[in-house]
């Protein structure tokens, strides 16, 4: 990725330089204009919710962290003593974590990393950077790839049926093409603006039925109080 399309880089650089940034604005076709706010990309474990920390309790032996943005949570399995190397796609996130002091931060897309780990995390729905459904199988075999025997990759997702419920709490799913968890988004900061990109929420019953046709086995850990779970995926034996 480069700097110049890379506006959460450029957010993340700037908030932990001077301590605030502009707004991160996200777009998507099927939603308003949105905004994440930058702090919280930085935040300590006790601002975590629940089902991140849950997360990072169950990581053990050789961690990856996936999608690691400013380190937040590479950082608290540090504080734990644990091991982990913290990869994502973005340089400028990469600088900033070094310069947090996550002792191993790569420049690195998932789906061309070599190595072999006992625990992958992918937090703040970190699954979502397969995409779509149709990229699962890909995704499925560069995991089966990476994890060590007996490993287990560690995520949460959201079911986002609740955006299609009516006043009287039906979901109705009419003229919704695909699957309804699989939006594109779009984020400027400042002038930079990103490119689109897809984005995957997979409901915890779909991820079931996935997991067992690619040779692995689900477990949903923990639930949050927004649609949102904690989900252990481990190979089958």
């Amino acid at each position: 990725m480069t700097e110049l399309k890379d506006p959460m880089g450029h957010a993340i650089a700037d908030y932990h330089t001077t301590g605030k940034a502009a707004r991160l604005r996200v777009f998507s076709p099927m939603f308003d204009e949105d905004e994440i706010p930058v702090a919280t990309l930085f935040r300590s474990v006790d601002d975590m919710p629940a089902i991140e920390r849950k997360a990072l309790e169950l990581a053990d032996g050789k961690i990856l962290d996936v999608g690691a943005g400013a380190g937040c949570h590479s950082l608290a399995l540090q504080a734990m003593g644990k091991t982990v190397t913290a990869v994502d796609i973005s340089p400028l996130c990469v600088e900033t974590m070094r310069d947090r002091g996550v002792a191993n931060a790569l420049e690195q897309d998932f789906f061309t990393l070599r190595g072999q780990y006992d625990s992958i995390i992918m937090l703040m729905n970190g699954i979502g950077i397969v995409g779509s459904l149709s990229r699962l199988p890909a995704f499925f075999l560069q995991l089966d790839a990476l994890l060590a025997p007996g490993g287990q990759l560690l995520c949460d997702s959201s079911d986002i049926c609740y955006v299609f419920e009516d006043e009287d709490g039906f979901i109705d799913l009419t003229g919704i093409e695909g699957y309804y968890g699989e939006l594109t988004y779009q984020m400027q900061y400042r002038g930079i603006k990103g490119e689109p990109f897809p984005w995957l929420f997979i409901d915890p019953e779909t991820l079931r039925e996935q997991v067992s046709l690619h040779g692995f086995q689900c477990d949903i850990i923990a639930r949050g109080e927004h649609y949102d779970y904690l989900a252990r995926l481990t190979k089958k034996r």
